[in-house]
């Protein structure tokens, strides 16, 4: 109530109208960051991505899950076993293959040595090869699991059951799960990305596919030329204004027809139209390395022709989680090193090693490590027989696919780093100590992101799904 002049120019003053018009500017602020960070009781029904706060204390906020599609050969890179030069030639009994599933050899084929040499690295004094001594140099950062199993032996199943914990084709893969549990926090970018090099995987699109989930949470894959994602640029003569104009007009017939018939897609149609329009100017600033500082770029290997596209997905995959993005699959292929071992898993190596570490270490020197998990390894290992396919040729010798026992390893985001879990016989053939199921690494990962597994569900087809499906446990070996 206005009384006098007095109190005519005290509501003029500025400063006291911003203080008590309404519920206060300084309320609808605090509202504003509370939601952007998971907090608001509710957010438009139009932005299902909103960031979520999990149910559980969570230590990790984002994943870098580097998916080294083919399967990197455990006993040449990470599990020594001078036990194969005692028997290397020789055929393995018949008690130990019996129930053996291989999908290339006989299961007579000969024991092959590795030659690779191992030697230890930092104050956990773990041993790695002599082909991943930059990765080796992250040692105590550095989870190593030794004791990876899995029943899948051929490449996409195993890599169905890896990232969805089925070989069913159609499930929701593990960055969908966790942008459908937690949102992202990224307002101009996917909340779930993938970055991909090399020859392309086994798995396609089915590694980063949002299944039975509505499909704003599959992954959006990111081009290492042009573009970033297709068609984000405007078309020749189409104005910043005409396009505003026509999604504004799109997506109010959106969301009356969502208010009549309810269909969830239709908020994933309105609410990847915004996120494209805000990616046009987001992309490009996120894929422009060029005010990298030099000893960055160096360091990733980006100017060198031979590291130059991994050690790229893995600064992007750096500047993606500053950014907010929630869970980052890079995928490299392929590592399905059938002939020529010692030449192609050199070749592989020689791409990813640096990078890899630089990785970590960028992260950690950032303080980003501890907030984010890395997830580094394939969908199976390799066995400790060989692979010959050209008689004539002494160096065509390779490994086929092994299920039973393999390596793979975490760091960063609440894991313990500096250790080895697992252990695996004298050849690498069988695990006999702390064996890993590829749903324990699941439960894991969701565990660092404040999951119970076993809550994380979602109803389709008149049941309650979730990606560990009826099994995994907790590696609670590895949680820091």
């Amino acid at each position: 109530m206005i009384r006098d002049e007095n109190d005519f120019r005290a509501l003029r003053d500025r400063r006291r109208f911003l203080r008590e018009v309404g519920c206060g500017i300084g309320t609808m602020g605090l509202a504003h960051l509370l939601g952007a960070e998971g907090r608001a009781a509710s957010g438009p029904a139009d932005n299902p991505l909103l960031p979520k706060l999990p149910p559980l204390p969570a230590k990790a906020k984002n994943v870098i899950f580097m998916f080294m599609e083919g399967a990197p050969s455990q006993m040449d890179l990470f599990d020594p076993k001078p036990g194969l030069q005692k028997i290397s030639g020789q055929t393995l009994p018949e008690s130990l293959t019996s129930q053996l599933r291989l999908a290339f050899i006989k299961k007579d084929a000969k024991v092959l040595a590795s030659p690779r040499t191992f030697k230890p690295y930092g104050q956990s004094g773990i041993e790695y090869s002599d082909y991943i001594p930059n990765i080796a140099s992250c040692a105590d950062d550095i989870c190593l699991v030794r004791s990876m199993y899995t029943e899948a032996f051929n490449h996409h199943p195993g890599q169905l059951l890896l990232f969805t914990g089925s070989i069913q084709i159609g499930r929701p893969t593990i960055g969908a799960w966790s942008l459908y549990g937690l949102g992202s926090e990224s307002k101009n970018l996917p909340g779930f990305v993938v970055l991909t090099s090399g020859v392309g995987t086994s798995g396609g699109a089915s590694n980063f596919s949002s299944g039975f989930l509505p499909s704003h949470y599959q992954g959006t894959v990111l081009r290492n030329s042009g573009d970033p994602v297709l068609y984000l640029s405007n078309p020749e003569g189409v104005a910043a204004q005409t396009q505003r104009a026509t999604l504004d007009a799109i997506r109010d017939l959106n969301q009356e027809h969502m208010a009549e018939t309810g269909d969830p897609e239709i908020a994933s149609r309105i609410a990847s139209y915004e996120l494209g329009y805000r990616m046009q100017s987001a992309a490009p600033e996120m894929a422009d390395l060029s005010k990298e500082p030099a000893h960055i770029r160096e360091m990733y290997g980006i100017d060198d022709p031979k590291t130059k596209q991994f050690g790229t997905n893995c600064l992007m995959a750096r500047r993606l989680v500053e950014r907010g993005v929630r869970f980052v699959l890079m995928m490299h292929a392929s590592w399905d090193q059938h002939t020529y071992l010692n030449r192609d898993l050199k070749k592989n190596c020689d791409i990813s090693d640096k990078p890899t570490a630089a990785l970590i270490k960028d992260l950690k020197q950032r303080g980003l490590l501890d907030s984010t998990l890395i997830v580094w390894g394939g969908e199976f290992g390799r066995t400790p027989m060989v692979e010959i396919r050209n008689t004539q040729d002494p160096e065509n010798a390779g490994r086929d696919h092994h299920p039973l026992a393999y390596s793979m390893f975490m760091a960063g985001g609440g894991i313990k780093g500096g250790q080895v879990i697992g252990k695996t016989d004298d050849i690498g053939f069988n695990i006999v100590e702390d064996k890993v199921h590829v749903h324990d690494l699941q439960a894991t990962i969701l565990n660092r992101l404040g999951f119970d597994h076993t809550k994380l569900t979602f109803r389709h087809m008149g049941r309650d799904f979730r990606l560990t499906d009826v099994e995994g446990e907790v590696v609670k070996k590895a949680l820091a």
